[in-house]
């Protein structure tokens, strides 16, 4: 009789990989974050209408205000640019914003960012990749508002320097705001429930900011509330830069306010996403 010898249990024991292999270093990290924002600048590629808001909107909104509102507030349209330029200008990056969190709810809902769970990347690259994708937004968007605003006969006084200074600032500030419009994607219900949210922040904050008539010219509780408005800041912020080039308190009020509203709302965003992720 044969004698069969059980098989040890260090032979049947399954093969286990050390936990620090597993690991995707910071390196990997910001590499595959600049592929999924990548993925992000494809899809507006595929989906061109996904700019309409970046593009149509910055052209028919400064023409309009400038030839509806340019007499009444200015006297003349020509007298109205250095006022409604950079105001348009902010509004149109600000609002872009809202898309960040948008769009990361429809990836939530249609399961992609499930998919993304399979592949050797780390998972927090899917946020920060939309993230950075929706910069070149804002990119566009201020290019083409200074464009209009050129080509109706706007000359900014702080020159080249100034309107470059001026948009390195709304597309940084903006950045910061489209953190707070994430955290609403990620936990939001719906992606129409997040669109109506923002919109519905946004919309007041900007137009009593100051962007299409002087802030002066509201009643005295409209003021108060520009106190504590972030876009107040950055609209006055980018008519010193671009009309003056000064360098003054609303620059750092905006720079401080963004710096404030990532520290606080990234980490809320990135714990919340890494929950559902």
């Amino acid at each position: 009789m044969t004698t069969i010898t059980a098989p040890t249990a260090a032979a049947v024991a399954p093969l286990r990989i050390p936990e620090a292999s597993n690991r995707i270093s910071l390196r990997q990290t910001v590499s595959s974050s600049f592929t999924m924002a990548y993925r992000g600048i494809l899809k507006i590629k595929h989906n061109p209408e996904q700019l309409f808001d970046v593009t149509i909107q910055p052209i028919l909104f400064t023409a309009l205000f400038t030839y509806i509102f340019g007499g009444a507030i200015a006297g003349a349209p020509h007298d109205y640019l250095p006022l409604i330029i950079p105001g348009i200008l902010v509004q149109t990056v600000v609002l872009t914003s809202v898309v960040t969190g948008t769009q990361l709810r429809e990836d939530m809902d249609k399961g992609v960012f499930d998919r993304f769970k399979s592949l050797p990347i780390a998972r927090i690259s899917a946020l920060s990749g939309a993230l950075i994708a929706d910069m070149v937004r804002y990119g566009i968007a201020t290019t083409l508002t200074v464009i209009v605003g050129l080509c109706l006969g706007y000359r900014p006084g702080g020159g080249v320097v100034g309107v470059l200074a001026a948009a390195l600032v709304i597309v940084l500030c903006s950045f910061a705001i489209s953190w707070i419009w994430a955290l609403v994607g990620v936990t939001g219900k719906s992606a129409s429930s997040v669109q109506g949210i923002s919109m519905m922040v946004m919309f007041p904050l900007t137009f009593m900011s100051g962007a299409f008539a002087p802030a002066q010219t509201m009643p005295g509780w409209m003021q108060g509330i520009n106190h504590v408005n972030p876009v107040y800041y950055m609209v006055n912020a980018c008519r010193d830069l671009m009309n003056g080039n000064v360098y003054g308190s609303n620059l750092a009020w905006s720079l401080i306010g963004s710096a404030v509203v990532i520290a606080v709302f990234a980490p809320l965003t990135v714990k919340a996403y890494m929950r559902r992720a």
